[in-house]
C-alpha cells in the first residue's frame, strides 16, 4: 500500500536525520541507524506481521530517548499511535542506568504487543552486537551481565511471538558459546 510505504520511508529518513551523529558502542563504531534499521527488520519477520505503524514505530524506537525529538514530535509526524508505541519502550534518563534497567524488567509485561515485538527485537539486536562487535572498553563481566539481564526483560514478555523469541534464544545462545571461556573468548573476530 502506497501510504504504508511512505510512513515507513518517512520513518526511516527521520531516525536517520536525527540519530546522523550518534554510532554503536561497538568495536566497529557502526552508524547507530544501523541498529534501527535490524530492529525495524526484526520486528517485520514476526509471526502476525506487524502493520506499517509497528514498523514504522521500531525505526523511531530511540528517537524520544536518545535525541531531542519529543513524544509531540511523534505524534505530529507519525500519529498518536506510533508516538505512543516508541513512548512504551522510551528509558527515562533522568534516572540511574541501574534504576531504568530494573525497570524494564518490571514494567515488560505491561507493554502493549507492538511494544512488546521492538522490546524482543532491540534485545536481539543489541545481544547480536555484543558477539560481533563488543565495546572495547565493557570487561568481559559487563557483557555477561548485558546478555543475562536481555534475557530477564525478554522472559518477562515470552508468549508474544514465537519467531522473534526463537531468534532472541538462538542470539544469546551464540552469544553464550562465545563468552564461555572468559574474556579472550569475547574479543571481536577478525574480518
Amino acid at each position: 500500500m502506497p501510504n504504508d510505504a511512505l510512513l515507513i520511508t518517512r520513518a526511516v529518513h527521520f531516525a536517520a536525520v536525527h540519530h546522523k551523529d550518534q554510532h554503536r558502542k561497538g568495536a566497529d563504531h557502526d552508524p547507530y541507524m544501523n541498529h534501527l534499521a535490524e530492529v525495524a527488520a526484526y520486528v517485520a519477520t514476526a509471526d502476525a506481521a506487524p502493520d506499517a505503524e509497528v514498523i514504522a514505530a521500531a525505526y523511531l524506537h530511540d528517537t524520544i530517548e536518545d535525541t531531542a525529538v519529543s513524544h509531540e514530535d511523534l505524534v505530529h509526524g507519525f500519529g498518536r499511535r506510533v508516538a505512543d508505541i516508541v513512548a512504551e519502550v522510551t528509558d527515562d534518563k533522568s534516572l540511574p542506568k541501574d534504576e531504568r534497567k530494573r525497570l524494564q524488567i518490571e514494567h515488560a509485561p505491561t507493554l502493549s504487543r507492538e511494544a512488546r515485538l521492538i522490546k524482543i527485537a532491540d534485545k536481539t539486536s543489541n545481544v547480536r552486537s555484543l558477539v560481533h562487535a563488543p565495546p572495547e572498553d565493557w570487561p568481559h563481566e559487563r557483557l555477561v551481565d548485558y546478555v543475562a539481564w536481555a534475557r530477564q526483560v525478554v522472559d518477562r514478555i515470552r508468549g508474544t511471538d514465537a519467531r522473534l523469541e526463537d531468534t532472541f534464544d538462538r542470539i544469546a545462545a551464540e552469544t553464550d558459546r562465545r563468552f564461555a571461556d572468559g574474556p579472550s573468548s569475547a574479543a571481536p573476530r577478525a574480518k
